[in-house]
């Protein structure tokens, strides 16, 4: 989109419009520009969430000043023409209305009046320009004059003579749907968009997404009657209900026919849930009246190992620690747990209110993630609107709708996510209101680059939803995913803070939306506060530090070897010496009997001269099991080990996606206070677990886990993978130069 281009840039360009002086960044486009200052500049080939082409060339615009004291003798289209400091523009001289009207005539001359839409809805771009210029019927349209018909999609049908190959169908398709199935073919006038190669579009590999339908200015693509994916039952509002409702007031009217139960009003009792934490989240919310209560139906605990005495070997086993009793060193700055909405949950007591214009639950929707907390009726009667997928996808699309959200963001939600992040706790109310209007809210497709490493660091950012994939390169052409950062999580600092480049290249996953902070806001933060910039220095030289540790590694071994055979483990690895393994399973099944009968154990993996390296987590070149978690309970370390933290929901998408199977759900009877209603509870409360060699585990310096105690051969053993495999090497390099 170019939504994004514009809004990565801090500089700025002033120029008039019509007389009316506007301040706009720069890239931005004086269609766009003119259009934030209400001036309507019409375009037939332009719509906002398309990437500009200037086919129609409707949108001319008279430039009297080009910023430079000279006018420009050719009309530019005002849609792909960007802003330029001093610019003076006016958009309604005769020449330009001249040329605007004689370009609608040629439009409507092979146009049938009145096409499917204008008949129906009486809102056909072209036709309206038309009704203004009084061109409607010009004396060239031959009549009954017709390109064809395709009625061969159960839901859109296409009249092509309605077609003014303004391409906004095209790039519907290929940009924001990024399905790739119309284009163009034929040449003059035979002319018209296709389907794959020239296939009727029901025989075509069309998903019927609809995005071309709501993108199509004219009646070539419209709605035939058929309807998509429903709602479970609901209220079912009519077309007009719903765009009675602020959020829908620009939203295409056949589009919205077309979703006939994709959009359904529900009401609730106090107390009922509307969403359960944990459970497959495929749609949003959005709030028209009540309060809802967001909570976690969790214990804030984590899993460990103990160590008991007893019987030929020592066991251990597991057991839940409340954070209060045993909390660990990761978790002991944490104020808040991220969830899927506008605001985060204090750690202390997890349970938050929103109400009335609120959107939850979209993270879930876009991104196929479950739900991240749970979420009940807190008045006496609460409606909320949900919706599907493509419904939110057009929402999100819709200028006025991001604008509104995003107003409601700063005004309500920023603060919070601010100081939900430990290092910015000392931020204060004045510096929070001198940032709400100068940082940035953007926004990045999956797949999208955020930045390079190697590029010149321009702004930090925190993230408000999906995620982003860290990813470090080396010299010698391999790469390293170090991390998946979710909301509330930062990354950009160390370019920042004196380092100049990035030292790694970010990408987005899924649909990711961050808080981007520009270089100099940043600048101006850590020196009103010395505090913040001294814990982001420290989180930055932790990060460099890694780096440093793991190049110093990579020159001793590749970077596969290091990766398959587990030196990035820094504390402990266990290894099977196969020359004394019999493939008893004694380990394995000691494991298990430590582990309410799940082993955290696989006698499998890479191999390395005579050992076999047997971590049940392996620390994964890309690890998967980090993308997806619903409240980022699930990380990697500086030293590349994967922990789960003490607030897992239990909703098993880690379990789910690694791919070696070496994350486990155990579960736990568990008694924790229901903060919505003040009441003790007792349930069943998963927990995800993987394998962290019992470091953990309360044993003693010289004592060993019960996979090492039960091996009868002296096969298995705990080593310091780094000292162990370098010593390994040395000796090998010592016997064959002797």
């Amino acid at each position: 989109m170019p939504e994004t281009a514009t809004t990565t840039s801090t500089k700025t360009v002033t120029l008039q419009i019509d007389g009316q002086t506007v301040t706009v960044p720069e890239h931005t486009t004086i269609w766009e520009a003119a259009r934030r200052t209400g001036i309507v500049i019409p375009a037939l080939c332009h719509k906002e969430d398309l990437n500009p082409v200037a086919v129609c060339r409707v949108c001319v615009v008279d430039v009297l000043d080009n910023g430079n004291g000279r006018a420009e003798g050719l009309l530019p289209a005002s849609c792909s023409r960007e802003c330029v400091d001093k610019m003076k523009v006016q958009t309604n001289t005769e020449r330009a209305e001249t040329t605007r009207k004689t370009l609608v005539e040629m439009l409507v001359a092979e146009h049938p009046h009145p096409c499917t839409r204008h008949e129906r809805d009486h809102d056909c771009e072209l036709e309206l320009l038309g009704e203004k210029y009084k061109i409607l019927e010009p004396i060239y349209t031959p009549r009954n004059y017709s390109k064809g018909k395709d009625p061969s999609n159960f839901s859109i049908a296409i009249d092509h003579s309605a077609c003014i190959l303004c391409d906004r169908c095209v790039r519907a398709c290929t940009d924001v749907a990024n399905n790739k199935v119309i284009g163009r073919m034929g040449k003059g006038n035979l002319t018209s968009i296709s389907f794959d190669d020239n296939k009727p579009m029901g025989q075509s590999s069309c998903v019927n997404c609809g995005w071309c339908m709501v993108s199509c200015p004219t009646g070539a693509i419209t709605y035939s009657g058929g309807v998509g994916a429903k709602l479970p039952i609901g209220q079912l509002l009519p077309v007009e209900e719903l765009k009675l409702f602020p959020i829908f007031a620009k939203v295409s009217s056949q589009f919205l026919e077309r979703c006939g139960g994709a959009v359904v009003r529900r009401e609730y009792k106090k107390g009922e849930l509307i969403c359960r934490q944990g459970e497959f989240g495929s749609t949003a919310f959005y709030i028209i009246s009540g309060t809802l209560d967001i909570f976690l139906e969790t214990d804030l605990s984590h899993v460990r190992t103990k160590a008991e005495s007893g019987g030929l070997f020592k066991k251990v086993t597991s057991l839940l620690k409340p954070r209060h009793e045993d909390g660990r060193k990761e978790e002991g700055d944490k104020r808040y747990i991220p969830i899927d909405g506008s605001v985060d949950l204090d750690y202390n007591k997890p349970i938050a209110q929103v109400g009335q214009g609120e959107l939850i639950g979209e993270a879930a929707c876009i991104n196929l993630q479950p739900r991240s907390a749970t979420v009940r009726a807190a008045t006496e009667k609460v409606v909320v609107l949900e919706m599907l997928r493509n419904v939110l996808d057009i929402l999100r699309r819709q200028k006025a709708f991001r604008a509104e959200m995003e107003r409601k963001y700063r005004d309500r939600a920023l603060d919070n996510h601010l100081r939900s992040v430990p290092i910015f706790r000392d931020l204060s109310s004045e510096f929070i209101s001198y940032l709400r209007e100068r940082v940035q809210l953007v926004s990045y497709e999956p797949g999208t680059t955020i930045f390079h490493q190697g590029d010149t660091a321009d702004a930090f950012y925190l993230i408000r939803m999906g995620h982003v994939k860290v990813v470090e390169n080396y010299a010698d052409g391999q790469s390293m995913v170090l991390s998946y950062l979710s909301r509330s999580q930062f990354f950009g600092e160390i370019g920042l803070l004196g380092n100049v480049q990035r030292t790694a290249t970010c990408q987005a996953i899924d649909h990711v939306e961050a808080v981007r902070i520009g270089r100099e806001e940043f600048e101006e933060m850590t020196k009103q506060f010395p505090a913040i910039k001294g814990r982001l220095q420290q989180v930055a030289d932790e990060r460099l530090e890694a780096n440093q540790t793991r190049g110093t590694k990579l020159r001793t071994l590749s970077l596969p070897q290091y990766i398959e055979q587990g030196l990035f483990q820094a504390q402990s690895l266990l290894i099977l010496d196969l020359e004394k393994c019999t493939r008893c399973d004694e380990c394995v099944r000691a494991c298990a009997q430590a582990h309410n009968g799940v082993t955290r154990l696989i006698r499998d993996g890479m191999r390395f001269d005579r050992f076999l390296v047997t971590t049940s987590c392996r620390s994964c070149r890309d690890p998967y099991c980090m993308v997806g978690c619903p409240v980022g309970s699930i990380r990697r370390k500086h030293d590349l080990q994967i922990i789960i933290e003490d607030h897992c929901v239990g909703c098993g998408r880690c379990a789910q996606q690694c791919p070696y199977g070496n994350i486990a759900m155990h579960e736990f009877e568990i008694a924790f206070t229901d903060l919505s209603t003040g009441q003790k509870v007792k349930k069943k409360q998963p927990k995800a677990t993987v394998c962290d060699l019992c470091d953990d585990q309360c044993l003693g310096e010289n004592e060993e886990p019960s996979c090492v105690y039960a091996c009868p051969h002296d096969a298995a053993h705990r080593v310091d993978g780094q000292s162990f495999f370098e010593s390994l090497l040395s000796s090998n390099s010592d016997n064959q130069g002797s």
